[in-house]
C-alpha cells in the first residue's frame, strides 16, 4: 500500500501457525502469555470506555481478544496466521461474546477505511517488518480521540538475559527463537516513532514477573516487559489528557 510498508513477516506467520494447536494450553508454549494476560487486559480496560470498539492486531488465538470481549467490549481480532485464527474461532464459539476474527494484516483494514476507538497490538511490534511503519498503520486505524495500546519488550542488557537467554534457553518458558533481541523496542524508540505517526506516549507501565509466585504485576520497571498507551496528538502538539507515564 502506498505510504505504508507491509507489516507482516512470512517467517513469523509460519512460526506462530505451528503453535496454534497448543495456544490455549496454559502449560504449553504460550504459558507466559496466559500468565500475563490478566495484567495487560486489566490495564487496558481501566483506560477505555465501557463497550469500546476494539481492534486487536496480531491477536493470535485470541487470548486478549476473548478476554476483552468478556469485559463487554466489541472486539475484532486480526492476525495474518490462519491456524491461530481458526483456534481462536473454535475457542470462542458459543460464548455469546461480541467477538469476531479475521485473517489479514493491518494494512488491509486501512485500505478499507476502517476505524476503531481502540487499537491493541500486544507482543506484536517486536515481530513486524517495520516498527515505525506499523505505528503509522495503527494511527491510521484510529477514530478521532482513539487510543492505541502496545505491549512489548525493551532492548536492554537485562532483557537479553531474562527475556531471551533465560526464558528461551534456560527456563524453556518459550520456544527457542520466539524473539530476536535486536528487534526489541525501547520506550524512547516507541515515543519517537509514535510521534512521527501523529501519536503521543500518554502512559507506560512495567510488567514484572515474580519468580517465587510466578505471577505478573504492574511496576515502574520498564527494563524488560512494558505496556504503553498512545493517544492522538492534539492541535499545537499538546497531549489530550494524561501524564507521560503512570
Amino acid at each position: 500500500m502506498q505510504g505504508y510498508p507491509a507489516s507482516v513477516r512470512a517467517d513469523e506467520v509460519a512460526r506462530f501457525d505451528r503453535l496454534a494447536e497448543r495456544w490455549w494450553d496454559p502449560t504449553g508454549p504460550m504459558a507466559p502469555l496466559h500468565a500475563m494476560n490478566p495484567l495487560r487486559v486489566g490495564w487496558i480496560d481501566r483506560r477505555i470506555a465501557p463497550g469500546s470498539d476494539i481492534l486487536d492486531i496480531g491477536c493470535g488465538a485470541g487470548l486478549a481478544a476473548e478476554a476483552l470481549a468478556g469485559l463487554g467490549h466489541d472486539v475484532l481480532g486480526l492476525d495474518a496466521a490462519p491456524a491461530p485464527i481458526a483456534a481462536a474461532r473454535a475457542h470462542g464459539a458459543g460464548l455469546g461474546l461480541r467477538l469476531e476474527y479475521r485473517v489479514g494484516a493491518a494494512e488491509d483494514l486501512v485500505r478499507e477505511g476502517r476505524r476503531f476507538a481502540v487499537v491493541t497490538a500486544l507482543e506484536v511490534i517486536e515481530h513486524v517488518a517495520d516498527p515505525a511503519g506499523f505505528l503509522r498503520l495503527l494511527a491510521a486505524l484510529l477514530e478521532p480521540g482513539g487510543r492505541v495500546f502496545v505491549s512489548t519488550l525493551n532492548r536492554t542488557a537485562r532483557s537479553l538475559l531474562v527475556a531471551k537467554l533465560g526464558a528461551e534457553y534456560v527456563l524453556r518458558l518459550l520456544p527457542v527463537g520466539t524473539h530476536a533481541w535486536g528487534q526489541f523496542v525501547t520506550p524512547a524508540e516507541l515515543r519517537g516513532d509514535a510521534g512521527r505517526a501523529g501519536l503521543m506516549l500518554a502512559a507506560t507501565a512495567g510488567m514484572s514477573f515474580g519468580a517465587v509466585d510466578r505471577t505478573w504485576r504492574e511496576s515502574r520497571d520498564l527494563s524488560v516487559n512494558y505496556i504503553a498507551m498512545l493517544t492522538q496528538r492534539a492541535a499545537g502538539g499538546r497531549m489530550p489528557g494524561g501524564p507521560a507515564s503512570d
